[in-house]
């Protein structure tokens, strides 16, 4: 239970919020133990009260009870996370139903602790919300310390001195058959162009299908590289990649689906990508449909999220869920780009699919980009293993070779544009004296 030797602790001020007295009691001494890393600086026996006390003291974690008299900790998780957005909260319950669970996460609470509490357990998860709320805590502090948006600048210095942008775009939906893999590969290769550096990485750790559809096939994968994850070198990295006939760089996934129970920590998936991210200008991310601890990590140092639906009332209230639920996580409403794929010609659409203008209405998103019903050559270029915009580069206003490549140009445009107005740097070191590092720019 002790730190470990020689390894410098940030302290970490704590907020126990139980019913039970002699619970918070011992959850504070079992915190004790680890004095010179956490810091108990209050407790609170109600939901209403620990949002008071939250408000005041400002803890950096919380650790919530979930069921409790006058206002339960979902509620009170709901309302802090709006009101202190750097306070993570961390839910216990003796409950262990995956509706508690699903119902924490959708009210902001980043991990889910079961009853009795594990020491070793309750010391890991308290340091690795922590470290992974970090980008929450930088916004904020960007947000007190810039005096507007216009300044923030999402440029970054790579190792071997070159200047990349860092941009992280994760490709998410929460409904199954949305054709996400579809949109992230080929979203990839139309952001391809020269002098620009492009990664697609395949984090749906079961059943990814990114090698499939590239006809890529490693001996190393990102599993070789959880390990690795606190020294990561690039040049190992490299290594790792592979590299389609198109010249995008891929990292695939596990070969099986097994493999997945090999990554202890769901967050070190994020970690990776955000310590080799300023090696690319994008970073491409293709996830699964689960609402997990990996996910949303990837979505906290993202710099866009595309919540891809079909337009479904199913596929539509689910895309609803998690634009409520980025709210709640207090990402800014530019964060998240709401796309939506296999849409029918309005002429030929049935009573299954909804309009865009319902959707939009229903939502309160603009609808980003619409990708058109075609699966024809969507099916002969996973066939080929080529992307779509690759295998018909040369008549660029095919359908849906336009469709993706207009969004290409439009993600590359909206997150580019800073680094091209920028006036060029005299050396990495100018470049830093006027640019903000791409962690602080990508939690905007």
């Amino acid at each position: 239970m002790s730190n470990r030797p020689n390894e410098p602790k940030e302290l970490i001020n704590i907020l126990i919020v139980d019913d039970i007295p002699e619970t918070r009691e011992n959850i504070k001494k079992l915190l004790a133990f680890e004095e010179q890393e956490f810091k108990v600086i209050g407790s609170a026996s109600t939901g209403r009260e620990a949002i008071k006390i939250t408000n005041e003291l400002k803890p950096d974690i919380i650790i919530m009870d979930i069921n409790m008299p006058d206002m339960d900790g979902i509620q009170a998780t709901n309302e802090i996370t709006k009101s202190v957005p750097t306070a993570a909260v961390i839910m216990m319950s003796v409950q262990t139903e995956t509706d508690y669970m699903r119902k924490a996460m959708q009210a902001g609470a980043r991990y889910f602790l079961l009853k009795p509490v594990d020491p070793d357990e309750l010391y890991g998860t308290i340091r690795t919300v922590y470290k992974n709320h970090e980008s929450i805590r930088r916004q904020q502090r960007t947000i007190n310390e810039m005096p507007s948006e216009a300044q923030r600048k999402t440029t970054s210095i790579s190792a071997d001195g070159e200047i990349r942008a860092g941009n992280i775009i994760v490709v998410y939906s929460p409904s199954g058959g949305s054709g996400c893999t579809t949109i992230a590969t080929n979203l990839a290769s139309g952001l391809m162009r020269r002098g620009i550096k492009v990664l697609l990485i395949d984090a749906d750790l079961q059943f990814g299908d990114v090698g499939v559809f590239l006809k890529l096939q490693a001996q190393s994968t990102l599993i070789d590289l959880v390990d690795k994850v606190e020294d990561l070198d690039i040049e190992f990295f490299d290594s790792v990649v592979s590299t389609h006939e198109s010249g995008l760089k891929v990292l695939l996934g596990p070969q099986r689906p097994e493999y997945a129970e090999e990554i202890a920590d769901p967050t070190s998936v994020a970690r990776i990508i955000e310590k080799i991210a300023e090696n690319y200008d994008f970073v491409v991310v293709d996830t699964s449909r689960r609402l997990d601890e990996l996910l949303l990590s990837l979505t906290d140092i993202a710099t866009r999220i595309l919540l891809v639906a079909t337009p479904t009332l199913a596929a539509v209230k689910n895309a609803r869920f998690m634009i409520d639920l980025f709210d709640k996580m207090n990402y800014s409403p530019e964060k998240t780009m709401f796309v939506l794929n296999r849409v029918e010609d309005e002429r030929n659409r049935n009573k299954v699919t909804v309009p865009t203008e319902t959707i939009e209405k229903y939502l309160k998103r603009k609808v980003e980009a619409k990708f058109p019903v075609n699966e024809a050559v969507i099916l002969a270029a996973v066939n080929k293993g080529v992307p779509v915009v690759a295998n018909a580069q040369k008549d660029r206003q095919k359908s849906p070779v336009k469709e993706f490549m207009d969004f290409a140009d439009h993600i590359y445009s909206t997150l580019m544009h800073n680094a091209d107005e920028a006036d060029e740097p005299k050396s990495p070191a100018d470049a830093k004296k006027g640019m903000l590092g791409m962690r602080m720019g990508k939690a905007n």
